[in-house]
């Protein structure tokens, strides 16, 4: 009996393992829209900020446009574009969502438009706890039939705490110093182009990757059950 119980509880740890394994997918069975039309230009809009920090969109928007160049894409100049955005009024990427996107085909000759949202650019701070984490949803849209091609979230979450300063008193107020300093003087930037080559890991390679069409079966982390949003 013994030895059917241990393999009972055996059968039930691998299952339980099995069911805490993330799901893995290819590039191509994910995102077959994206060898489909072979997007070769990106333009980047205005990053959406769900997050609490006022400041997180000024800071994002300065970590996107180098990743996607080092996957393959041409990236329009961000800055320039997004003033001539502003010139024509848009200011806030949410109008541009759900709107026929053949116009940055036609003005900028764009083969898509990546949006951008974050979700979380937070610090939780507890004297001796204390955690960051960037969180971006990804989304890249076809200029030419408006389909998504692409979608993904990056997300990175760092500990900023104090560590293990040894015991008593001491101890402990050693670790709250440690943990208000690093908290004061986190640097938000480097973990926003972490979150973002996260996400684009999941990304085909653009046509001027030396890996280009060359990574469809590619395996990452599936996300498939957060892609159930309406488009």
């Amino acid at each position: 009996m013994k030895k059917n119980n241990y393999l009972i509880f055996g059968i039930l740890m691998v299952l339980s393992i099995s069911a805490c394994a993330p799901t893995m997918s290819t590039k191509l069975a994910e995102f077959p829209l994206m060898y489909e039309e072979q997007p070769a230009s990106i333009l980047i809009l205005p990053p959406m900020n769900e997050s609490t920090a006022a400041d997180a969109k000024e800071y994002y928007s300065t970590t996107i446009q180098e990743p996607l160049a080092f996957s393959g894409y041409y990236t329009f100049p961000y800055p320039i574009t997004a003033d001539i955005l502003k010139m024509e009024g848009i200011y806030d990427s949410e109008l541009l969502v759900n709107m026929p996107l053949a116009k940055f085909k036609e003005y900028f000759g764009a083969d898509a438009v990546l949006f951008t949202s974050i979700k979380k650019w937070d610090l939780s701070y507890m004297v001796l706890a204390s955690k960051l984490t960037v969180s971006i949803d990804c989304k890249l849209k076809s200029t030419t039939s408006d389909q998504t091609l692409w979608e993904y979230t990056g997300t990175v979450v760092v500990d900023l705490s104090g560590g293990d300063t040894g015991g008593g008193v001491a101890g402990l107020i050693a670790k709250a110093i440690i943990t208000a300093v690093n908290s004061a003087m986190a640097d938000y930037v480097p973990y926003a182009r972490q979150a973002n080559y996260r996400a684009l890991a999941s990304m085909p390679l653009g046509k001027y990757h030396a890996q280009h069409n060359k990574d469809q079966n590619v395996q990452f982390i599936d996300q498939t059950p957060k892609k159930d949003k309406t488009e």
